[in-house]
């Protein structure tokens, strides 16, 4: 009797430890990385690219990311969102990015937002300074008196237009129009004011609006005016031509400069994760360009063009697989 108790005992003790055995075997269930991603109203170009890119992470990615797409109110909301853990990875300008991470001009209240990380910079947003064509106005140097719609109140375009007229030593002599582009090229329109200054992709529809009527020229930027930025730490603007053909009244290719959207993470997440994410981007970019010609501008070998902020280790990983080599400053 107590023999046979025994052997039972064993046999259900070998039974547990099959069991147990089995369940130690068993695939444990993925935990998904929960990714938030702030793009930017509906009629931008962050919004279309932000929400298709969501739909690549969980296409390709599913497995392990779990995106969801968010309008916004664009760079400057974004950068704050990301600060509060609102957002996870969201779309700006390179020179919001490096404003928020340097806790610079509208950051500087609130402080440097350092857990900012890079990803990619996308594709060029041109800074435009817009006269009519038949305006005397031939180069930044003749707007010195002049009546110029710099931007809204606190906006990256008032930054970016004051950063440049003050390379060209014109910036407290203009006459300074505080508004945003659309209110800005109307009054152009108008002749209220002698310049607006707009930072947007071209063409801009709220420019070739009013050159169907009006018709407009876009003034250069000279290399001697982008060499002072860069020597000044404005790292992140770079070259673009705006073809003669951009606006009507244009009758000539015009060098001029832009700052490019760019996609950021937050520091803390896995860098394995934001290695997918990079992955994902470069790999099927070709479904992100049949959402919005801009998405064109975005390749592999221009992801680190007017890079402004340390990238996140999970790029760099991708990066350097691929053979790009990555600048000190740019590792965090």
């Amino acid at each position: 009797m107590v023999q046979t108790k025994v052997i039972v005992l064993v046999a259900l003790v070998v039974i547990v430890i099959c069991i147990a055995g089995i369940f130690l075997l068993m695939p444990k269930p993925t935990v998904k990385t929960e990714l938030t991603v702030f793009t930017g109203g509906t009629g931008g170009v962050y919004f279309p690219l932000g929400s298709k890119y969501a739909e690549l992470l969980n296409k390709y990615a599913g497995d392990v990311i779990a995106a969801s797409a968010r309008t916004s109110g664009a760079s400057v909301a974004n950068a704050r969102a990301l600060a509060e853990g609102k957002a996870n990875v969201i779309l700006l300008q390179n020179d919001i990015a490096y404003y928020a991470y340097h806790g610079l001009y509208m950051f500087s209240e609130t402080g440097s937002i350092d857990v900012m990380r890079g990803l990619a910079t996308l594709y060029p947003e041109t800074i435009q300074f817009v006269v009519r064509a038949d305006s005397p106005i031939k180069s930044l140097y003749d707007l010195s008196g002049k009546r110029v719609a710099v931007g809204a109140v606190g906006s990256g375009t008032a930054v970016a237009c004051e950063q440049i007229l003050k390379a060209a030593g014109v910036w407290d002599d203009i006459e300074k129009v505080w508004a945003p582009f659309r209110e800005a090229a109307t009054m152009l329109k108008l002749g209220e004011v002698d310049c607006a200054v707009l930072v947007a992709g071209i063409p801009t529809p709220a420019v070739s609006e009013i050159a169907t009527v009006t018709p407009v020229r876009i003034l250069s930027i000279p290399d001697d005016i982008l060499e002072k930025l860069h020597e000044e730490g404005y790292v992140f603007y770079v070259r673009q031509i705006a073809p003669k053909d951009t606006y009507q009244g244009m009758e000539k290719d015009v060098p001029t400069v832009a700052v490019l959207a760019m996609i950021t993470v937050r520091a803390d997440l896995p860098e394995d994760v934001v290695y997918t994410m990079t992955k994902v981007l470069f790999e099927h970019v070709d479904e992100l360009r049949a959402v919005h010609a801009k998405a064109t501008a975005i390749s592999l070998e221009t992801a680190l063009d007017g890079m402004s902020i340390p990238l996140h280790p999970g790029a760099i990983k991708y990066y350097e697989e691929k053979g790009l080599s990555i600048p000190e400053e740019l590792k965090p």
